[in-house]
């Protein structure tokens, strides 16, 4: 559970998009993780789960204002 006042890291698509080609090709999370700077390695396995099973999509920033309507 999040604790008061925590800061939470935020990822790039591209890194996320990188991360997913690298596992694809055969690396471990741990390789993964130590090569890119992540320390979560949970998350690897949450953006691998989203992208195998709704393309790239998924992988991208959803949280925030929506920019995609029109006045």
């Amino acid at each position: 559970m999040a604790k008061k006042g925590q800061k939470f890291k935020t990822y790039s698509f591209e890194l996320k998009k990188q991360v997913a080609e690298m596992r694809l090709q055969g690396k471990t999370k741990k390789q993964v993780a130590e090569l890119l700077g992540i320390e979560d390695i949970g998350r690897l396995k949450v953006w691998m789960r989203k992208y195998r099973e709704q393309g790239e999509f998924s992988i991208l920033e959803h949280r925030g204002r929506r920019t995609d309507y029109v006045d």
